[in-house]
């Protein structure tokens, strides 16, 4: 017989207070929100004090640089939507459609493929044009570039990380989806519907 002062094993003890796994810590998130941050306040700070280069983007299938940039912001936010409805996919967010083995790589290629086709765009914008304040749409176009840069690598720094709410990559991937739907408005579009479709 066990002595009143000794205690059970706490498995066998049916007064032990089993306590929920941790949530996760606050920090968790906001490490990649600052990181994110600090991103696009320093792409902000460049195209604002860096000296426009003036040069021109050489893609000779297209008969200019803006013309180029066009497409290739065209382009990428085409394949966005296609990664927008292949995520929405995956989270069993479109009626009668099953997410097929593939969807998960399709998802990640058309992102890879989007991001390739939007960075030299970038690179155009804050080396040869800076940030740029003529009018409202210029004002847009340069602040949601840089959220847009900001808001994606919070989205790379969450994306590994197993330990967060499951709302944190949705809305992060919304958010990045928006500023690029909002620079394809900016740009792309105002092109199009104000100087005309042009190769």
């Amino acid at each position: 017989m066990a002595s009143p002062s000794s205690r059970p094993d706490s498995e066998d003890d049916p007064t032990t207070v089993i306590t929920a796994p941790a949530t996760p810590r606050l920090a968790n998130v906001l490490i990649p929100l600052a990181i994110g941050e600090l991103v696009a306040v320093v792409l902000g700070a460049f195209g604002w004090l860096h000296k426009p280069a003036g040069i021109e983007l050489g893609l000779v299938i297209f008969s200019g640089t803006l013309v180029a940039k066009v497409w290739l912001a065209t382009g990428g936010f085409v394949l966005a939507l296609g990664q927008l409805f292949s995520a929405l996919v995956m989270f069993g967010k479109v009626p009668r459609i099953t997410a097929p083995a593939w969807i998960g790589t399709a998802h990640r290629w058309l992102g890879r493929l989007a991001f390739l086709l939007v960075v030299p765009v970038a690179v155009h914008c804050l080396y040869s044009v800076g940030f740029q304040t003529f009018d409202t749409r210029t004002v847009i176009h340069s602040i949601v570039g840089c959220f847009f840069f900001g808001a994606f690598t919070v989205k790379m720094l969450v994306l590994p990380r197993s330990d967060l709410p499951g709302w944190v990559l949705p809305l992060v991937g919304g958010l990045v989806f928006t500023g690029l739907a909002v620079l394809w408005l900016t740009s792309s579009l105002w092109f199009f519907t104000t100087v005309g479709v042009r190769f």
